[in-house]
């Protein structure tokens, strides 16, 4: 996390769009799931011939044994992962999820449960893998292996604010006057702690919490991940909400893996490489965040604009 980087002159605005028809997410369901067969085919033969000696791959001999991939996730970052309405578990991290457990040939079970606990959970072996919006951070490696990133993402701020909308500068937030809401635990909370110390921090469990308080003009805004400001933007159109783009930290998203398990962590290096060379990822981008899908930079260099890790910054027009 790009934490000392200062934040650039111009802060670019998004503004809401609209939500894309029903019509167009039909179509991107039905092209998903021709994707899902055709990848399904290509890889459950191969997986499911494979012997493994459960000395070389614990977690994935377990996996194998047991006929079910344990997915880690908090459920509370639309559109990435969240809880619907009828209680079902959804998001763009759980769709690979479902890619992954299809790729094995075994169930996939969902665990929920808080952010800051499922690195715990993935050390303790209550799950498998973590797919939760997460941030690839030298912290958390070395508590975990990862693999991705499957996209990449900065810090945002949502906000009603018409002060704080103008802002230009770091110098421009960072004074008392500046009431900010960030998620507990997260890379948001380190990052407004180390560019914005003098500002008025509250802390949240939920970024849904966080919006709220915006929305009630309780705090001035939220800092948070870009795909949270996109889902927010896209969510509430008519709530005078703008968000202030600045991308100044390399957010690298990743999927958490048991570090003792280096067969597990180089099956899901090739199922990601090629969820990406066939197109899979930029269908469930669409899927999920529609107008707003060229701004998360899924995994790939020509995709991502980026060559051998090194990413460029990203433009996004007002």
């Amino acid at each position: 996390m790009g934490a000392g980087r200062a934040l650039p002159v111009s802060l670019p605005r998004l503004q809401p769009a609209q939500r894309t028809s029903s019509r167009k997410e039909s179509i991107m369901i039905r092209i998903a799931k021709i994707f899902s067969l055709l990848f399904t085919l290509l890889l459950l033969g191969a997986c499911n011939t494979t012997q493994t000696r459960s000395g070389d791959a614990p977690v994935l001999s377990r996996i194998a044994h047991k006929g079910e991939l344990v997915l880690g996730t908090s459920a509370n970052m639309e559109p990435m992962n969240y809880r619907r309405e009828d209680g079902k578990v959804v998001g763009l991290d759980i769709d690979i999820a479902r890619f992954m457990a299809e790729a094995m040939g075994v169930k996939l079970t969902i665990k929920t449960l808080p952010f800051d606990q499922l690195l715990p959970a993935l050390q303790r072996g209550d799950v498998d893998v973590v797919l939760s919006n997460m941030t690839i951070t030298t912290k958390r490696n070395m508590k975990a292996a990862f693999v991705g990133p499957y996209m990449t993402s900065g810090k945002c701020i949502i906000t009603r604010n018409e002060s704080l909308a103008k802002a230009e500068q770091a110098a421009d937030l960072n004074t008392p006057a500046t009431r900010m809401v960030v998620m507990k635990g997260s890379t948001s909370e380190q990052f407004v702690k180390a560019l914005l110390p003098k500002a008025t921090i509250t802390l949240v469990d939920d970024p849904k919490a966080g919006v709220e308080l915006v929305r009630e003009d309780q705090v001035g805004g939220m800092l948070t991940d870009l795909p949270i400001c996109l889902a927010t933007l896209r969510d509430n159109p008519d709530a005078g909400f703008v968000s202030l783009v600045s991308l100044l930290s390399y957010e690298p998203i990743g999927i958490a893996l048991p570090p003792n398990d280096p067969l597990l962590v180089n099956w899901t290096e090739n199922f990601l490489a090629r969820m990406d060379a066939t197109g899979i990822l930029d269908e469930i981008g669409v899927h999920w965040f529609g107008p707003y899908a060229a701004a998360i930079k899924p995994l790939g260099a020509e995709a991502a604009g980026t060559k051998n890790g090194k990413g460029k910054k990203s433009k996004t027009k007002k």
